[in-house]
């Protein structure tokens, strides 16, 4: 009896391939069964098994692929795989301000304004809200009648849960997105403690863990009683829920202030809010794609700075860093022996910045103290060596668009060519170290690529074309690549863009 050959392309598993997979099966094994029409029984179940296996293929996949950190795209996968490395996903960070707060007029008794008041932008529809984080008193008398106050971007809540001693209690708080490290519990036995796991607690440590799910709803557990002690009675949370970058507001944003408010005796006061500088500190909770890059990092460098890696890792690891690079006399023959010098790039929306003396001595004592490193290398934390890249190109505009709106499409797309990292926190791999940036055998051949810069100008809304003459694109004023040496790295200087039509500069 004739039979199918084994197949080897293990890719044809569509609903297409698998029935053409049947027809030929079938075929080899009745070859008098020629009635593949539509209509025919013999075809519909040839296409109901083609459809099954199509379905089935396509779980199959999923599960290889989300069962692999490098490959995994939901981030309930990501959180399952970096957690089996000891690392953690951080969710949104709340942006703080301060405000000021007033009065209309002198007060003939102490106003006290309380926490958790809420403050918020002018907008109507979707305002920014952010709440007071500890009352605010302005005193009897007081001239002016003001007080300076901190609020946060956030909203707190508290929920009630019945305990009754049992093992692994659980407990689902219903608001999301919860903020890190912001639950407070309290029971009849005492306030608990929030760590990060039950290894170390005893039988009557109160202690609780936070766990956060991929919706940013959090889950408080309990111990056993062998490891933590669980609660009984009534269990009081705490939390709070809010963050992200939309919380980072212009100063004189927040300027509304909900709620009526009395001096110490009822007489009805009228308060007026303002913050004189923006507010900070605000992000998004951690991508996967940053997850991806960082987890498997955290058990690069454990407890010790060895490696010319462990050196970037660990500085990487300050919230004030975003890119480092540490170069050793392997790498840099100037260098001394037993010596290492470590650039770092700091965080800082402009381009160019440098670190202050205080962020490069918290690098020093992170790469020497906390995570220290051979006694007899000496290291040295120094600014980076920026290399500008100045940009001069005349390009021709489509028509029915404004020159200014192109100019300025042209500069945004080249700053986010330039940006040292992306919108989420990981690096731009657009942009490295001249020492990063390698050939096929590892050498390294650092460079911006002219063709690139043509590609992001020529690529923008608006631009018909780029001209076609020699200098009509420069790099530094030469229509070349820009060699980067082994410690620079690339920034925008000045773009100069020329109308190929008029000549005019835009």
């Amino acid at each position: 009896m004739a039979t199918l050959p084994e197949s080897v392309d293990y890719s044809d598993k569509d609903f297409d391939a698998l029935r053409a997979r049947l027809i030929a099966l079938i075929k080899s094994v009745f070859p008098d069964w020629t009635d593949f029409d539509v209509a025919s029984f013999g075809n519909l179940l040839v296409e109901l098994y083609a459809y099954v296996g199509d379905i089935l293929t396509f779980y199959q996949d999923n599960l290889a692929r989300e069962s692999r950190l490098v490959t995994a795209t939901q981030r309930k996968s990501v959180m399952a795989l970096a957690k089996m490395l000891g690392y953690r996903l951080h969710g949104a960070q709340a942006a703080t301000a301060e405000v000021w707060l007033s009065l209309a007029r002198v007060p003939v008794a102490s106003v006290t304004i309380p926490a958790g008041t809420v403050l918020r932008t002018q907008e109507v529809t979707e305002p920014v809200r952010f709440q007071l984080l500890a009352p605010a008193v302005i005193a009897a008398a007081a001239d002016p009648p003001r007080v300076l106050a901190l609020v946060e971007n956030s909203k707190t809540h508290t929920q009630l849960f019945d305990a009754r001693g049992l093992a692994d209690l659980e407990l689902h708080l219903d608001f999301s997105p919860y903020l890190d490290g912001s639950a407070v519990v309290t029971t009849p036995q005492g306030s608990f403690t929030e760590l990060d796991s039950f290894l170390d607690s005893r039988p009557n440590d109160r202690h609780f863990v936070v766990a956060v799910d991929q919706n940013d709803r959090a889950t408080v557990r309990f111990g056993n009683g062998v490891s933590g002690r669980p609660p009984s009675g009534t269990v009081s949370v705490t939390y709070k829920t809010g963050g992200g970058s939309e919380g980072n507001v212009d100063a004189e944003r927040i300027a509304v202030i909900e709620g009526a408010f009395k001096d110490a005796y009822g007489n009805a006061v009228q308060v007026s809010v303002r913050n004189p500088a923006p507010a900070l500190g605000g992000a998004d909770r951690q991508t996967v794609a940053s997850a991806k890059l960082l987890a498997p990092e955290s058990l690069r460098a454990l407890t010790r700075t060895v490696a010319r890696e462990d050196f970037e890792i660990n500085a990487r690891r300050l919230s004030g860093v975003v890119r480092a690079l540490m170069l050793t006399s392997n790498e840099d023959p100037t260098i001394a022996e037993n010596t290492g010098i470590l650039y770092v790039i700091p965080q800082s929306q402009a381009p160019g910045a440098m670190p202050t003396p205080a962020l490069k001595n918290l690098v020093l004592r992170q790469v020497t103290e906390v995570y220290p490193c051979t006694l007899t290398f000496q290291v040295s934390v120094q600014d980076p060596v920026y290399k500008i890249i100045d940009i001069a190109a005349r390009i021709f505009l489509k028509q029915g668009f404004a020159a200014n709106d192109v100019r300025d499409r042209v500069r945004t797309n080249l700053a986010a060519y330039f940006r040292v990292n992306e919108p989420d926190g990981t690096p731009n791999p657009l942009v490295d170290f001249g020492f990063n940036i390698k050939d096929a055998e590892g050498n390294p051949v650092g460079e911006i690529a002219w063709s690139d810069l043509f590609n992001v100008i020529r690529d923008t809304p608006g631009v018909r074309k780029m001209g076609d003459a020699r200098l009509d694109l420069t790099l530094n004023g030469l229509p070349a690549d820009v060699r980067l040496n082994v410690r620079e790295f690339p920034v925008l200087g000045v773009v100069t863009l020329r109308n190929g039509d008029t000549g005019e500069l835009l």
